[in-house]
């Protein structure tokens, strides 16, 4: 027990450092919390050993993370924003996820499963990472801002299917074929059955608990309906995150949502750190130090291809060429779900340790550069609305 202690001492003192040094940086919060994992991991001062103890509490920052997210997507808004979530979301994902898995399956030999699971994970960016930019830059409401903010819903919302298929292409039985269509078909049985489910008996047993309840127990309920949730798909043969995720769908629009948003926010907050430091933690600094070109060749591969498919979609949804430019870069990293996804992944035994961790370097350094092209993105856009102003 003490050792858990000093571990997690050691973990919160890095974060309460680093993470305001890179805020101050403007690198952003994610990449602080990644930083701090490396150095206090194997990679930088070895201060943290049970590292496998944490990451697997660590997993448990993913469903909350996706309970959050799907609280926080309305019909409503989806309805609002329909166009281009259905429109430039998916074709983004389908385009870069058939491109990055071509060249993993042609090019780096990957198998045809690992190829299906690697594409569309790397096609997905940073969630939390894209709109903490963009309000820093204070442009969640221009045209380009919503147009990032609704590719990014599309690509939450394509997690679910994502994570319900990683257990199924770790399965030797079945056939790629049988995989995918049985991921469809488990998605739906299992979200047909939470949300009749959640209609007749959760929501009156939680409206229930919001009027009359102690504050103590709203929070216990709440706990209890992600990990309830998450529980049961696990059960199903799904991933825990897609249970969370159902869960907060079932109540985005419910009148005690906010309640329930309030008191699962300090949870998510520090289980979603865990987990990005875990991360850091897992991180094997030896491939960087031994192939440094190659890595940096992959990463800027990434960003490219990613870039080059969102310009020209978002061209086409009729983006001015600034515009398109600001949201193929804006977008161009890949994201805190790849990582999610990995590690399911690498935990199911899909993914041999050397690929993890070289994807794992891929994802958080094309993160890490993504500052630089929000702050290249931002020029461009504010000096086409400076040259629109001074045209008479």
């Amino acid at each position: 027990m003490e050792k858990y202690l000093v571990d997690v001492i050691i973990l919160l003192a890095a974060a309460v450092v680093i993470v305001p040094l890179l805020q101050v940086a403007r690198l952003g919060t994610v990449p602080g919390l990644v930083i701090a994992g490396i150095l206090v991991g194997p990679t930088g001062f070895r201060l943290v050993e049970n590292i496998e103890e944490i990451s697997r509490i660590a997993e448990l920052g993913v469903v909350f993370l996706l309970f959050v997210i799907g609280m926080e997507l309305k019909p409503s808004r989806f309805w609002l924003m329909r166009r281009q979530v259905l429109g430039l979301g998916l074709l983004q994902i389908g385009v870069t996820s058939v491109i990055v898995a071509a060249i993993c399956y042609g090019l780096f030999g990957m198998t045809l499963r690992l190829a299906l699971l690697v594409g569309p994970a790397l096609a997905l960016s940073s969630t939390a990472f894209v709109l903490q930019l963009l309000t820093e830059q204070g442009a969640l409401g221009t045209r380009h801002g919503r147009a990032c903010f609704a590719v990014l819903i599309a690509q939450d919302l394509a997690v679910v299917p994502l994570l319900a298929l990683v257990p199924l292409l770790a399965s030797p039985q079945l056939t790629i074929g049988q995989d995918l269509g049985i991921a469809l078909l488990e998605a739906v049985v299992i979200m047909a059955i939470i949300i009749v489910g959640g209609r007749y008996l959760l929501h009156p047993v939680m409206q229930w608990i919001a009027d009359h309840a102690a504050p103590e127990l709203v929070t216990a309920s709440a706990i209890l309906l992600v990990l309830g949730t998450a529980m049961l798909t696990a059960k199903a043969g799904l991933s825990m995150a897609l249970g969370a995720f159902l869960a907060g769908l079932l109540i985005a629009d419910s009148s005690y949502r906010h309640g329930v948003m309030r008191e699962i926010e300090p949870f998510r907050g520090l289980l979603i750190g865990l987990f990005f430091m875990s991360m850091g933690l897992s991180l094997d600094g030896a491939q960087l130090a031994a192939r440094p070109l190659a890595v940096m060749g992959l990463v800027s591969g990434l960003v490219l291809i990613k870039a080059a498919v969102l310009w020209p979609l978002a061209r086409f949804f009729q983006m001015k060429t600034t515009e398109a430019f600001a949201v193929a870069l804006l977008l161009a990293q890949s994201g805190e779900f790849a990582l999610a996804v990995f590690a399911v992944a690498k935990g199911r035994g899909l993914l041999p340790e050397p690929l993890f961790q070289q994807l794992l370097l891929v994802t958080l350094l094309s993160m890490l550069v993504t500052p630089l092209l929000a702050k290249v993105a931002n020029r461009l856009v504010e000096t086409r609305s400076g040259s629109d102003a001074a045209t008479p």
